[in-house]
C-alpha cells in the first residue's frame, strides 16, 4: 500500500468530544463527563489542539447546543469533517453507553451492528456504526487523519473499519463482510482505538479519586508518559495498563493496512527532533512500525 494513505498531521486540528453520564436515567454512569473534559485538557496540553477548535458535548450543561442529544451528536460529527483537507488531524472521542443491534444490511461478519446511545436515545433513538462510518469516514479526503477513541461497551468495530490488529501487529480477520470491504475501506487515514471487543463491556472506574472510563484513562496515561510510540506499542501499553484490573481488551482498527516494514518520509516542522539524530526535517520510518501521531 502506498504511503500516500498516511497523514503527516501538520494541517488543521479539530476535535469532537462526547461524555454522557445519563444523569437521572436507569443505567447512570459516573466517569464519562470527566473523560471528555480530561481528553480536552490532554489534547490542548500535549497535542497542540486549540480550545476554540474543540467541541465538547456533555450532559452536565444547560447550553442547548452542548447537550449530547442525537441531533447535536450527528451535527457535531458533520462539523468535525466539514472542509477536511489532506494532512488535517481530526479527533473524535466518545465515552458513554454502547451496545449492539441486529445488522440489517449484511456488512457485519457477526451479524450485529455496534451502536452508541445519545442522552435522549429513548426518544430519538441510537446511532448506528453504519451512520458514523458514512459521516466521519466516507467523507474524508486521502491523507486526512481521523483518530477515534470509543470508551463504551461492545465497541470493538464501532466505526466499521475493515482492518483490525493483533497486539503483535498481525492483521486479524476483518469484521466487515467481503462484499462490503471495498465500500468500508477509505483513502483517508482513519485509526480507531476502542475500549473492548465487540462481545465485551467497558468499565466505569476510579483513578486518582476521579470517576473515569478505564480506556480513556489508559489512553491518556500511556501517551502522557511517552508520545513517541508505534501503533502496536500504544495498543500494548493501553492493554498492559488495564489487564490486571479489567476484563476488557482494547482494540485497534484502521481504514487501511498499517504496514510494518514501510520505508518513507513524513515531513515534520523544523522544531522536530529526529529520533535517529539526523538534522533534516523528515521522520524516517525504516523497517519499523509506523509511529502514532495526531
Amino acid at each position: 500500500h502506498s504511503p500516500l494513505h498516511y497523514s503527516n498531521c501538520t494541517g488543521t486540528k479539530k476535535a469532537l468530544l462526547i461524555g454522557i453520564n445519563y444523569i437521572g436515567q436507569k443505567r447512570e454512569l459516573k466517569g464519562c463527563v470527566n473523560d471528555a473534559r480530561k481528553i480536552r485538557e490532554f489534547l490542548i496540553k500535549h497535542w497542540g489542539y486549540k480550545p476554540e477548535d474543540i467541541v465538547l458535548l456533555m450532559d452536565e450543561t444547560t447550553h442547548p447546543r452542548r447537550v449530547p442529544t442525537k441531533k447535536n451528536m450527528l451535527d457535531g460529527m458533520k462539523w468535525l469533517v466539514k472542509g477536511a483537507q489532506p494532512h488535517d488531524s481530526l479527533f473524535f472521542h466518545y465515552s458513554g453507553h454502547g451496545g449492539q443491534v441486529p445488522d440489517k444490511d449484511g456488512d457485519e461478519v457477526d451479524g450485529m451492528d455496534d451502536v452508541i446511545y445519545p442522552v435522549d436515545f429513548q426518544k430519538a433513538g441510537i446511532i448506528l456504526d453504519d451512520e458514523m462510518h458514512k459521516i466521519m469516514v466516507k467523507s474524508l479526503p486521502a491523507q486526512c487523519r481521523l483518530t477515534a477513541i470509543y470508551d463504551s461497551c461492545h465497541s470493538g468495530t464501532v466505526l466499521d473499519l475493515p482492518y483490525i490488529y493483533h497486539h503483535d501487529g498481525r492483521l486479524k480477520g476483518s469484521q466487515v463482510t467481503p462484499e462490503w470491504r471495498e465500500y468500508k475501506s477509505s483513502p483517508a487515514d482513519v485509526i480507531s482505538f476502542t475500549g473492548c471487543r465487540d462481545d465485551q463491556t467497558s468499565a466505569d472506574t476510579t483513578q486518582g479519586g476521579d470517576a473515569v472510563g478505564a480506556m480513556s484513562w489508559a489512553f491518556r496515561e500511556s501517551l502522557s508518559e511517552n508520545k513517541d510510540q508505534s501503533y502496536q506499542d500504544l495498543l500494548n501499553s493501553v492493554r498492559g495498563l488495564l489487564k490486571d484490573n479489567y476484563k476488557q481488551t482494547p482494540q485497534l482498527s484502521s481504514s487501511h493496512r498499517i504496514v510494518r516494514s514501510l520505508r518513507y518520509h513524513i515531513p515534520r516542522p523544523s522544531s522536530f527532533q529526529h529520533p535517529c539524530g539526523k538534522a533534516d526535517r523528515t521522520l524516517c520510518i525504516q523497517h519499523t512500525t509506523l509511529r502514532f501521531i495526531m
